[in-house]
């Protein structure tokens, strides 16, 4: 049979078609296999459902997220989770930072973040918010119920700190973004060890957490070891510290506050000094803080600018304290003896089975602007006496 050249064309488009669809398939199928491969690398660790409720629709496949019961933690009041928190925190860091999620349960051990030269997100979340339970007279248990980290450790680490090792950003700090949200953290009755250390991150925010020391404010111990409940971020190169719905109880100092620090519902309660400001070179700014049974409300160590626009105080009135808390008595509401703090503070006092008073103490704070609120503001030099 003999082809024309028209037949010939045809012939070899049909069989030129072939070979095209034969080798689309092959792509197709190899691009299926690398889409299910890349998938299967990129897996996102999901909480334990058995464990945490997480809506999966709010996860992508790079959400990045790690459940500590996953690396061994155990919530059980007796475990020391320390290895598995870092082993968690190993896998999160080297993921480039994310999620690290704590079902309900109380995890004994300590959260030491590794330091780090990149800058990265490293969040610390509970399953639950945590009920904060302070006061200022009476006697109530404390709830064991939501995710409290716990170390019972004299000496040592705090409970949860940040480590600039095996690598940092420069000078002492790491690169973390510090984020910890619905975390009851505990240590115990006039403790040994901080709470919450976060000098050597490079930022912060801190939401929902409650630092205690597994006692009832009203019946805590004097504290003597200098420990502090909250220390915040040290570093003044783009330093940011967001404190919100903080509760800190029962330690030498409640907050240590650095630079560029901005609170809003805070609370320090039954600490020797309630909020310390260090010296910086950044203002700090608070919103509202409720100062209730420190004996200095706020000490100032270090030259700082700062304001609270609603310090809102209860003071222990006759009769309320005994001889096992009667240091919670009020020494000053402000503790600058050497003047190194300049603010602006509108306050609102409370003294038991008084009521409202027009009570406010200052030692020293000759920078300090004072003002009840209504009132006009104090500009005077008020000495403690």
């Amino acid at each position: 049979m003999i082809l024309t050249i028209r037949n010939i064309i045809k012939k070899i488009l049909e069989f030129s078609s072939i070979k095209f669809a034969a080798f689309s398939l092959l792509i197709l199928i190899s691009a299926c296999n690398e889409k299910v491969e890349s998938d299967r690398r990129n897996q996102v660790e999901m909480p334990n459902k058995k464990n945490i409720k997480v809506n999966e629709k709010t996860f992508t496949k790079n959400s990045r997220t790690f459940n500590v019961l996953n690396y061994g933690a155990v919530g059980d009041d007796k475990t020391d989770n320390t290895k598995a928190f870092s082993a968690c925190l190993k896998a999160l860091i080297m993921a480039g930072g994310g999620r690290m999620i704590i079902p309900d349960g109380i995890y004994r051990g300590r959260i030491i973040i590794p330091g780090t030269k990149e800058w990265i997100t490293v969040e610390i979340i509970g399953e639950s918010e945590p009920t904060p339970i302070f006061g200022t007279v009476g006697t109530f248990p404390f709830q064991n119920k939501g995710t409290i980290v716990k170390c019972l450790a004299e000496s040592g680490p705090p409970v949860i700190s940040v480590s600039n090792s095996p690598e940092k950003l420069y000078h002492t700090f790491s690169g973390v973004n510090v984020v910890l949200r619905n975390l009851d953290v505990r240590t115990y009755d006039n403790p040994g060890i901080n709470g919450v250390d976060l000098e050597n991150a490079a930022q912060c925010k801190i939401e929902n957490v409650f630092i205690n020391t597994g006692i009832y404010n009203v019946q805590a111990s004097k504290p003597i070891h200098g420990t502090s409940g909250l220390i915040t971020p040290a570093c003044n190169n783009a330093a940011w510290t967001v404190l919100r719905n903080v509760v800190v109880t029962g330690y030498h100092i409640g907050v240590i506050v650095n630079e560029h620090t901005d609170g809003d519902n805070i609370v320090v309660a039954s600490n020797f000094n309630g909020l310390k400001f260090l010296n910086a070179n950044h203002a700090s700014h608070f919103a509202r803080v409720g100062t209730y049974r420190n004996t200095h409300h706020v000490t100032v160590s270090g030259r700082h600018g700062f304001s609270i626009d609603q310090m809102n105080t209860e003071m222990p009135g006759k009769g309320q304290t005994d001889l096992g808390n009667s240091w919670q008595t009020l020494v000053s509401d402000i503790n600058d003896p050497k003047n190194m703090g300049f603010g602006d503070i509108n306050y609102w006092v409370v003294e038991g089975n008084l009521g409202s008073v027009d009570k406010f103490i200052k030692n020293g704070g000759a920078s300090i602007r004072t003002r009840r609120i209504g009132s006009a503001p104090d500009t005077s030099k008020t000495k403690l006496k």
